[in-house]
């Protein structure tokens, strides 16, 4: 019986050193990839890993939790949106975003997923899927709820707006990464990728203009 994975985001000093190793295993040994080599790597037993994360699974969705979870949270708006807020929170959370995604670790976590397709929950590439994308699409939610209620935006459908804000801040670099294709880009174009992202969304999301209106 699979037992649920600590809290991803505030695991024990213990378990984020599992973690870790597990993520490092996962990247180095592909398909090989198993219990007894985290145990290993990490210098616990086998039972300890059951014991915290359940089954291989429950190693997996927790390790690609917690990898997830250095991207962090937007910064809450205090007070009704404005445009400059919206921007500055956006952009932050893509500047991690960036860095986590272009980051070794990331890299070879995705090339794994990719040759572990599949809609079974158990798949990689679903755990991946589940705790990437939508889990920062979670995230990113009330910052783009609030901004629409303060008119600075407009869309029928969340995921059409997330995937617009997804596709102007990744772009192509996770596919040109993962096929080897160049270095990952240093620390410092992140932050202005992600300025550039957030500025092209707001104007690309922003609502048509009424009649009259001097836009």
């Amino acid at each position: 019986m699979s037992l649920a994975p600590p809290d991803p985001a505030e695991p024990s000093a213990r378990q984020a050193e599992i973690l870790a190793a597990a993520l490092d295993c996962m990247v180095a040994d592909g398909d090989r990839f198993s219990m007894a080599s985290v145990a290993r790597a990490a210098s616990c037993s086998k039972e300890t890993l059951y014991r915290w994360f359940g089954d291989r699974d429950g190693l997996l969705t927790a390790t690609v939790r917690w990898q997830a979870a250095k991207v962090g949270w937007p910064q809450p708006l205090s007070g009704p949106a404005s445009h400059q807020a919206v921007r500055e929170t956006l952009a932050a959370f893509a500047e991690r975003w960036l860095a986590v995604i272009t980051g070794e670790a990331s890299i070879g976590l995705n090339r794994l997923a990719v040759s572990h397709p599949g809609p079974a929950p158990e798949a990689l590439g679903a755990i991946v899927l589940e705790n990437g994308p939508r889990a920062m699409a979670e995230r990113l939610r009330p910052t783009f709820e609030a901004a629409r209620a303060a008119g600075l935006i407009a869309y029928a459908r969340f995921e059409d707006a997330f995937s617009l804000f997804f596709g102007l801040v990744v772009r192509d670099t996770q596919i040109r990464l993962l096929l080897g294709e160049g270095d990952p880009p240093p620390p410092s174009a992140h932050a202005q990728r992600a300025r550039e992202a957030a500025d092209q969304f707001l104007a690309l999301a922003a609502p048509p203009p009424r009649e009259g209106d001097p836009r």
